[in-house]
C-alpha cells in the first residue's frame, strides 16, 4: 500500500491579502481555483512552480464573520529557500513582522495574514552569521 501526500488546508479571512502573501512574496503559483455557489466557498490550490502535485488549498467562505484563530496545534507550513537572508529582507520590505529571524543563518518564521505560522529554511548549509539578523529578537511566537 502507498500514500502520497496531496494537501494542507488553511482557512483565509480575507482571499486577496492570502493570494498577495502566498503568491506575491512567498512565490507559489495557483494551480487551479474552484467556486461553490451552493456552499458559497472558493478553494484555491497553490503551489511551488516546480512542485505541482504538493499544495496548500486556501478555503475562503464567502459569507463568514468568523475570525480564523491562531491553531498552535496545527504546527506550520515549511518552505525551502535559496537564501534565507535575502528571502526575509523582501518579507520585512514588504510590512511582514519576522517573529524568528534568521539569528543562525538557516531559518525564519513569520504569520501569514491569518496567522498560519509559515517556516522559511535555507536551501543547503547555513548562511554565515551576519548582522542585522545575528542579534535580532524574537517577536511574537510562530
Amino acid at each position: 500500500m502507498t500514500i502520497k501526500y496531496l494537501h494542507t488546508m488553511v482557512r483565509v479571512n480575507n482571499i486577496e491579502k492570502s493570494l498577495h502573501f502566498y503568491c506575491n512574496l512567498l512565490g507559489l503559483e495557483e494551480v487551479r481555483r474552484k467556486d461553490y455557489e451552493t456552499g458559497k466557498f472558493t478553494l484555491v490550490f497553490l503551489a511551488p512552480s516546480n512542485q505541482k502535485d504538493t499544495m496548500i488549498e486556501l478555503t475562503y467562505n464567502w459569507d463568514s464573520d468568523e475570525e480564523y484563530s491562531e491553531g498552535r496545534n496545527f504546527g506550520h507550513l515549511a518552505f525551502e529557500v535559496d537564501d534565507i537572508y535575502e528571502f526575509t529582507q523582501k518579507l520585512m520590505d514588504n510590512g511582514i513582522t519576522i517573529n524568528r529571524p534568521p539569528r543562525d543563518g538557516r531559518m525564519t518564521f513569520v504569520r501569514s495574514p491569518d496567522n498560519i505560522s509559515i517556516e522559511l529554511l535555507q536551501k543547503g548549509a547555513p548562511r554565515e552569521l551576519k548582522e542585522p539578523w545575528k542579534n535580532m529578537k524574537n517577536i511574537g511566537n510562530w
